[in-house]
């Protein structure tokens, strides 16, 4: 069984970068091919979820918020719970967009101060502007 929160953590930002790129037009907007593959995906993704037919007026509402407030993280976070709600109550489709997606990098990390790390650290990470690091051993 597919598990709905790493489905959430793709398919949210691939919505994201679809709504932020398009707007609300994102709805209804066909592909377009200048547009990045992370806004196709979530072109696709959303298309797929719209069609399922189930509540579609509150995830139209939920990427119309984003549209209009996309630097909000409570608008995005209820466009997450809209597509969540989708796939908790259908399990089937919930597999089924899982694989549609693409596989997933094992570790990632992205943006000012971000850090990835795959396996074991044995030293200081540190992302902080003119910090100390002092390593006793």
């Amino acid at each position: 069984m597919v598990e709905i929160d790493t489905v959430l953590g793709q398919v949210v930002p691939a919505v994201e970068a679809a709504v932020g790129a398009y707007g609300v037009g994102v709805l209804t907007r066909a592909e377009d091919e200048a547009a990045g593959a992370t806004v196709r995906l979530g072109q696709r993704l959303l298309a797929r979820i719209l069609h399922r037919g189930t509540d579609t007026a509150s995830i139209e509402a939920a990427v119309t918020d984003l549209a209009e407030s996309s630097e909000d993280p409570d608008v995005l976070n209820a466009l997450r719970w809209q597509i969540k709600k989708v796939l908790r109550d259908d399990p089937q489709f919930a597999e089924e967009l899982s694989a549609t997606l693409p596989e997933r990098p094992a570790v990632q990390a992205s943006g000012k101060g971000s850090v990835a790390v795959g396996r074991d650290n044995n030293g200081i990470i540190s992302t902080g502007e003119g910090a100390r690091n002092i390593l006793h051993r």
